[in-house]
């Protein structure tokens, strides 16, 4: 970069248009503006203009149940497809349900309800054509994890169930209450790097705690924490059963391996699919045929037949447990709500058609609330069961439906051939499952393309790890929200230099070629200017004009005349930002420097407009674009005396 062979350009400054100030608006006017654009970005309310009330009713009523708005075009051919996307993925569903309830210190048949009701009331009201509907790993053992540090569930069970239904209606109402509010933004504060070391953590804490059905063992820590399991582990070596651990480890490989088989051979997807159910049936005629249940290897027992009964009277609303229901509700709700929305935005994406996610979250939020009502505990869309439903060729939610009806005759008629399913056969299920959310490429991606983001999720994996599920999250969420803030408080500032025979001026550091213009100091400034910058801001571009200062000292060239400010990134500015502004002016004027504003938005010039920034620095110092701002200051330096006010500063500066 240098400034020798830079060429002013020669269009006529005096004719070049003047930055506008935009016409006044009433208060109310803007408040409903900034209002619309946050909560309704997508303006969900157009379809109902200029409708009768019919029409208004009949949208309304499709905006919140879709499946009015697609079941009229519904074909027979959707139905072959959609009938058996659910029959597969209900193989997945039955032992997977099971898994996740014993996971979550529920009884396994918890499990098979939550695969029942929860999938049919998603398929009314659900956007996604693709979310398969049932319990997730993380949200179970957080559910372990929360509710059994207040209530013991072998102690005391019916209380511990009585409190997960109420978890599970909290959460329902939390995100119906954000999609119908509009505040889904809310769930953006968990990243990208926070999902993925946080699901790992999880899936690290999972795959541990499922050491005590692999091993056999009757008494084992509350905690999930690395050191707690690895000290219970090993500290009962003496009661390991290596009957169980054959069965485990043997029925995990075989896992395994169908799920390598089913992706190197995507078409054959149901291979995996079945693979569970297979296991399933599988260990249960061996426990059934060798009698593996008097030898050690423990089974899941009787499981009641019939539907699921109502539990509206179960819920708890009374101290010292509602305090414990509540924040166990929001946080497994705010979990299973990014995991359903990310998975349905992933498929949607494949298939090209768009999910709203306001709509998602009332969809989640009712079939959560119905669900507690119906002995079901929390539900969501979760990435494996989706997957499944997608790979078999699923049209719609009919998928789910289908699922659905699959469990009904489950539960009606085929729950007591669950009885000698031994228990390591479902850790084996839970462990095959969670190994996929150890997604090590994405860390590694993290790492390649943002450092800061890969600090993120490393410390949600360690935190989960090390310490508990909710510190791991707690210290996700502290970091993400922390680099937010550096963000606003520290936003990037940087020099502009010409691009040679152009008016474009652009990083000197990004655009090596560039140019400097003799006299003239330009900045841009890359965000908004609130309160929470102004002061950084204020001491960076100090700082900039110092070292220019300096640099043109030291080689002997034109010494600095102009400071030049790029607004064309400040989207907004507040009062502080405008005192800051004032406050660099007088600095300026102190130093005999001049500042000169160019592109600056119309929200900012309204602010600077009314705060009287304009005539304090002058109309004529505020340009639509860089270039204009530099010949501007060229028009100056060539047609006018150099400025008193410099060589008083100057002579200040010498005493």
């Amino acid at each position: 970069m240098g400034s020798a062979d830079y060429v002013y350009p020669s269009t006529n400054v005096e004719r070049a248009p003047r930055v506008v100030i935009p016409p006044p608006q009433s208060s109310m006017k803007s408040l409903k503006y900034n209002l619309k654009e946050t909560f309704f970005p997508d303006d969900p309310l157009r379809q109902f203009k200029n409708q009768t009330t019919s029409r208004r009713f009949l949208l309304g009523l499709k905006y919140f149940f879709p499946i009015f708005d697609w079941a009229p075009s519904y074909t027979l051919d959707f139905l072959k497809s959609d009938f058996i996307a659910g029959i597969t993925i209900a193989s997945l569903a039955i032992p997977q349900g099971i898994s996740y309830a014993k996971l979550a210190n529920l009884p396994p048949i918890l499990g098979l309800y939550s695969s029942f009701i929860p999938p049919l009331v998603y398929a009314m009201m659900g956007s996604s054509r693709d979310l398969a509907v049932g319990t997730v790993a993380v949200a179970s053992l957080l559910t372990a994890s929360m509710l059994g540090n207040v209530v013991n569930a072998n102690e005391n069970p019916k209380l511990y169930l009585h409190l997960a239904f109420t978890a599970t209606f909290v959460a329902g109402v939390f995100q119906a209450s954000l999609g119908l509010l509009r505040l889904g933004f809310i769930v953006d504060f968990l990243s990208h790097a926070t999902i993925i070391g946080f699901m790992a953590g999880a899936a690290t804490v999972v795959i541990m705690q499922q050491l005590k059905g692999i091993l056999g063992l009757n008494h084992f820590t509350h905690s999930t924490d690395l050191v707690s399991v690895m000290r219970s582990v090993f500290t009962q070596t003496h009661q390991w059963r290596w009957e169980s651990a054959v069965l485990g480890f043997g029925f995990l490989f075989f896992l395994l391996t169908t799920r390598y088989f089913s992706k190197r051979k995507p078409k054959y997807f149901w291979v995996s699919a079945m693979a569970p159910l297979t296991s399933v049936i599988l260990g249960s005629l061996l426990v059934y045929l060798t009698h593996a249940e008097k030898h050690g290897v423990q089974v899941i027992g009787n499981l009641k037949k019939g539907l699921n009964p109502l539990s509206f009277t179960d819920l708890v609303f009374v101290s010292p447990y509602l305090t414990t229901a509540i924040k166990t509700g929001i946080i497994t709700g705010v979990i299973a709500l990014a995991e359903g929305i990310a998975v349905g935005r992933s498929f949607a994406m494949f298939k090209n058609y768009h999910i709203d996610g306001n709509k998602e979250m009332i969809a989640f939020g009712t079939m959560n609330i119905v669900g507690s009502c119906t002995s079901c505990y929390l539900t969501t869309g979760p990435f494996s069961r989706s997957a499944v439903n997608y790979n078999a060729g699923c049209k719609t939610a009919v998928s789910n439906v289908v699922m659905a009806l699959a469990v009904m005759v489950t539960l009606l008629f085929l729950t007591p051939l669950f009885h000698y399913t031994p228990l390591v056969v479902l850790s084996s299920i839970i462990i095959s499952a969670m190994l996929g959310l150890l997604d090590y490429e994405a860390a590694i991606h993290l790492w390649t393309v943002d450092k800061f983001d890969f600090i993120v999720c490393i410390s949600a994996y360690a935190g989960v790890v090390f310490a508990s599920v909710e510190i791991g999250l707690v210290i996700a969420v502290a970091i993400s929200l922390l680099r937010l803030l550096l963000f606003v408080a520290r936003p990037k500032t940087f020099i502009l230099g010409n691009i040679p025979n152009s008016m474009i001026y652009r990083n000197v550091e990004q655009y090596l070629n560039t140019s400097s213009v003799p006299g003239v100091l330009i900045l841009e400034i890359d965000a908004p200017i609130y309160f929470a910058n102004s002061g950084y801001l204020r001491e960076r571009i100090a700082r900039w004009v110092d070292d220019e200062e300096d640099k043109l000292k030291s080689s002997g060239e034109t010494s600095l005349q102009y400071v030049i400010l790029n607004m064309g990134a400040v989207g907004n500015i507040d009062t502080s930002g405008i005192s800051m502004l004032e406050e660099v002016k007088k600095v300026m004027d102190r130093r005999g420097l001049k500042l000169v504003l160019a592109n600056p938005g119309a929200e900012v010039m309204k602010k600077l407009n009314k705060s009287k920034f304009i005539e304090k620095i002058g109309q004529e110092w505020i340009h639509l674009t860089v270039g204009e701002a530099v010949e501007a200051c060229d028009f100056m330096l060539h047609r006018c005396s150099p400025s008193p006010l410099k060589e008083e500063s100057e002579a200040y500066n010498k005493v």
